[in-house]
């Protein structure tokens, strides 16, 4: 897991050199969603940021969510309806998540010929793709061992 303080810096840099206004809400949002062990729903995000700002409302958060997406700093996953932060906003080709369904854990791939290969097919179909999201929902290594192999229980004296 990267640092979300390292991620914090990387998004400022990233917001300056682009001439993108960071907001201390903007930050707040990712800072959250950066120290999260998994995703986070909006509407989770709103009321941690209600508890600090009194007038956090959903727009509030929806608007920093937007920014976040368009800088590259923040993923949406489509099947949760969660955002989790992106380790690596400076990659501009299309990515790939891996989701535990039962810890919420995120991974994100860099599969570049999965998407060069994709973008190929939708070329030679005359598809225009303006965004894509490809998710493998399953297990991650540490539930699949602890699903196959629970600990035994304690016993009692």
């Amino acid at each position: 897991m990267t640092d979300p303080r390292d991620m914090i810096r990387q998004a400022e840099r990233q917001c300056q050199q682009r001439g993108a206004r960071f907001t201390p809400i903007r930050r707040r949002v990712l800072e959250m969603i950066a120290a999260a062990p998994g995703s986070l729903k909006a509407y989770d995000l709103l009321d941690r940021l209600a508890a600090e700002h009194a007038a956090a409302r959903p727009p509030t958060v929806y608007r920093a969510l937007e920014f976040l997406i368009d800088q590259g700093l923040v993923h949406r996953i489509e099947s949760l309806n969660a955002y989790v932060a992106c380790p690596c906003p400076e990659h501009a080709h299309g990515f790939q998540l891996l989701i535990c369904r039962l810890c919420g854990r995120v991974e994100e791939l860099h599969l570049d010929e999965i998407n060069d290969h994709l973008a190929r097919r939708a070329r030679e179909l005359g598809f225009a793709v303006q965004r894509q999201t490809i998710e493998l929902l399953g297990q991650c290594d540490a539930c699949r061992q602890a699903t196959e192999h629970p600990a035994a229980p304690a016993e009692i004296s």
